[in-house]
């Protein structure tokens, strides 16, 4: 669907109008469509089932977005949930998601956090292991509790996909995952069995996907490694980082949601399901995918400024409201809210004291005066999850538009006395 679009020259989000909005709302802010979210939620289940993967469980990874609000949206669905901290999986839990949906992953799970997990009213879907001495405390801290663990190795296929260094996980040289030797040799050693019980394998290796080659060799690996275990896993985990077309030249790259699949399912008949009896379902953690496409930064131009060849566009949103630009080298594309014809080239730059405060070089836009509106698009995904107080900023506002275009506000704005 086409989320954004212009009538009568003014932009609209989700049949939204942002003009009219932000004369009832101080910006910048932060705005999400339900119907976008449930959209590419629904798409996603969809993909799976047609695909005929085994009773798929979608876990949105609660990184890219954690808003209860959204959350609850994605729970009604049937979502589960990818957690990576005790706060998201409290968040989860609020939102309404069992604990068997709960998938817990992360390199640093605390004892407490174990603790905490280990003690809720039913079980988790599984701890994703990504240590052999993370799976000695769990099975220890299990025996503490007289409860048994439920666990999932996260492998490390060493394979290097293509995406930015920061966000690539699936190497040796990156600190996720274990390589096959060692989940290898944990296997029948008390120290990790006595209260654990392995019910599944997984892999992830990293986020904004656009070329599935290295997926595919990765699932190929996760297919040789859970043969080799020879345990009765109940599920193997395909992570998720699937990609989305920020800038126009990926859109032509941006692999469909039914091809994604098929190479799930041909990979998995090809490499596991025709050497074993076992059936186990699949499991996916799509964030972006989901919810980046959800939301959009909506922002005022403050004043310009000339220095020589150079047009600086300053805005009132910045690097701590949305930092993936200033990140990764991220590109968002940059829209004006009146419609009227791009003429001039600039540097769209937000307040903050940081060169890297640049929301978008070398952008061609329409004349732009104090008070004109911009909006950044595709921010639904690692916005206001990766944000910060940086400069003392107040956190931004965040709007949901509901089904039937009602607006709820899902977090107020911060002001100086909700800092600490």
């Amino acid at each position: 669907m086409n989320e954004l679009n212009y009538k009568n020259k003014k932009l609209h989000f989700s049949k939204i109008d942002i003009e009219s909005l932000a004369k009832k709302h101080k910006t910048p802010f932060f705005l999400y469509s339900e119907e976008i979210l449930s959209n590419n939620y629904l798409q996603f289940a969809v993909g799976a089932e047609s695909a005929g993967l085994i009773d798929p469980l979608i876990c949105f990874a609660m990184k890219s977005n954690p808003n209860k609000d959204l959350v609850k949206i994605l729970a009604k669905l049937g979502s589960g949930a990818d957690i990576v901290s005790g706060g998201e999986l409290k968040r989860a839990l609020e939102a309404g998601i069992p604990p068997e949906k709960i998938v817990f992953s992360g390199v640093g799970k605390t004892e407490e956090e174990i603790v905490y997990a280990l003690k809720l009213k039913g079980h988790l879907n599984s701890f994703n292991v990504e240590s052999l001495e993370e799976l000695e405390l769990i099975n220890a801290t299990a025996k503490k509790l007289k409860k048994s663990a439920r666990v999932c190795f996260r492998l490390n296929p060493v394979v290097k996909p293509k995406t930015h260094k920061f966000i690539s996980t699936g190497n040796k040289t990156h600190k996720f995952g274990l390589l096959e030797q060692d989940i290898l040799q944990s296997m029948g050693q008390n120290k990790y069995w006595s209260h654990t019980r392995l019910v599944g394998m997984s892999v992830h290796i990293g986020s904004q996907l656009l070329d599935l080659n290295a997926t595919k060799r990765a699932l190929v690996r996760l297919c040789e490694v859970a043969l080799k275990i020879q345990a009765p896993l109940e599920f193997l985990d395909v992570g998720g980082g699937l990609g989305v077309d920020y800038h126009p030249d990926e859109t032509h790259k941006l692999p469909r949601i039914d091809n994604y699949m098929q190479i799930i399912a041909m990979t998995f008949e090809k490499h596991f399901y025709s050497k074993s009896k076992l059936r186990p379902r699949v499991v996916f953690e799509p964030g972006r995918r989901i919810v980046a496409k959800a939301g959009i930064f909506v922002m005022k131009v403050l004043r310009n400024k000339i220095s020589e060849n150079n047009t600086f566009v300053i805005v009132d949103g910045g690097m701590n409201d949305f930092m993936r630009p200033s990140l990764y080298g991220a590109y968002h594309a940059l829209i004006p809210v009146k419609e009227a014809k791009a003429e001039k080239e600039c540097h769209v730059v937000g307040p903050i004291c940081e060169t890297s405060d640049c929301f978008g070089s070398n952008r061609m836009l329409p004349a732009l005066k104090t008070g004109d509106l911009l909006i950044l698009k595709d921010t639904g995904a690692y916005g206001y999850s990766m944000g910060s107080n940086y400069n003392l900023r107040g956190r931004p506002l965040e709007l949901l538009v509901e089904k039937k275009q009602k607006l709820k506000v899902i977090n107020k704005a911060q002001d100086y006395s909700d800092l600490t």
